[in-house]
């Protein structure tokens, strides 16, 4: 049983607060990402929770016991960075085995154990091999078996894929995710990869500024972000943003864009003279000839099977994903349509979505 749990966690460094007044709880087992810009806070309350940070405030519980205070060595916790920290003197065997070593491990078992770690992650052709010579997705498997080794209670991650090639990085989220299916430990992962996060992980907290702005599945992230950051922050392209003034009464379903009626998700809650926006992702968008939101065609970018135009309008800049067989031609007037179950508001002043249908099911919070 593995169990974290933080309540109302708070680090400042002088007058600067990089982690504000963060509640949750990861579950026993789970794959549980902390996604965010550089400066977010998510590597603090990594290492708040690993004990290489003491917070300012607040409380850490490990498996039910509380571990706040408690040094990093005393909290069995696993760690995998993003520097590798091989010991450059030691073969793959002696790396993987040595934290077995400082506990003082009959050296059967530890033989055993590396052996059984080794297998797990497909490098025993490795094993006798010295480090220095290694690839760099090889000695990130090696960090990884040192880290797995301990058998420790979770593990965390501080970006431990960002030293590696773009190639290798995609070949990583497959295995250490399909590595975390086998052995079922908590794992905390820290990335600013958008990709890597919705690759791997069971529920991501995207953060900001300090803050965790929503914690969900990768899915209702995408779908049903909660803050205008989240929305930006997630998506190839991200979200569109089309501003608009206007006031809003609860029960409403449509709003008005240039005369245009676009149908939205009934709203849950009003706002009166509200500088809004629109959120829609590039999927969602329609290229038509007659009617829509107009707009100008300034590019389009060829991806295969499908390619994205962008629309200077009115209200924004709009990416849209389209088929490639589609033709848009560059400074064309088109028309755009949205797909009405997959819009939300936004008060582009707090930056929060306004609750709506879309928000259901409690994945709004």
């Amino acid at each position: 049983m593995a169990e974290i749990r933080l309540d109302n966690l708070q680090k400042h460094f002088g007058d600067f607060i990089a982690v504000r007044e963060s509640s949750f709880t990861i579950a026993d087992g789970e794959f549980f990402v902390l996604l965010g810009p550089s400066g977010c806070g998510k590597t603090t309350t990594l290492r708040m929770i690993a004990g290489l940070e003491l917070p300012s405030s607040g409380k850490i519980l490990l498996d039910g016991d509380d571990v706040t205070f408690k040094r990093a060595s005393q909290r069995d916790i696993g760690f995998v960075f993003q520097l590798f920290a091989l010991y450059p003197h030691m073969n793959v065997r002696s790396n993987i085995g040595f934290p077995l070593k400082c506990q003082s491990v009959p050296r059967r078992e530890i033989d055993e154990r590396v052996d059984e770690v080794a297998k797990l992650l497909r490098i025993e052709h490795l094993i006798d091999r010295p480090v220095s010579g290694l690839s760099g997705g090889d000695s990130q498997r090696v960090a990884l078996g040192r880290a797995i080794v301990r058998q420790a209670k979770a593990f965390m991650m501080d970006e431990p894929l960002g030293a590696l090639d773009a190639e290798f990085r995609h070949l990583m989220c497959v295995e250490l995710r399909a590595l975390h299916d086998r052995i079922r430990a908590t794992t905390v992962y820290v990335t600013h990869d958008q990709v890597e996060a919705m690759a791997m992980a069971d529920r991501i907290a995207v953060m900001n500024h300090g803050v965790v702005d929503q914690i969900a599945t990768p899915q209702a992230i995408y779908d049903r972000p909660r803050t205008m950051h989240v929305a930006g922050f997630i998506g190839s392209p991200p979200m569109n943003f089309l501003r608009f003034n206007a006031s809003l009464e609860p029960g409403a379903d449509s709003i008005r864009l240039n005369g245009e009626t676009i149908v939205v998700p009934e709203l849950q809650e009003g706002v009166v003279d509200g500088a809004l926006a629109l959120g829609v992702r590039p999927e969602h968008v329609e290229l038509v000839d007659e009617g829509g939101i107009r707009g100008e065609v300034f590019g389009t970018e060829y991806m295969g099977t499908m390619q994205i135009a962008t629309v200077h309008s009115k209200h924004g800049v709009v990416k849209a994903r389209i088929p490639s067989a589609q033709r848009v031609r560059m400074r064309e007037q088109v028309g755009m349509r949205f797909g009405r179950e997959r819009l939300a508001v936004f008060d582009t002043v707090s930056g929060r979505a306004l609750k709506s249908r879309l928000f259901e099911g409690g994945a709004h919070g």
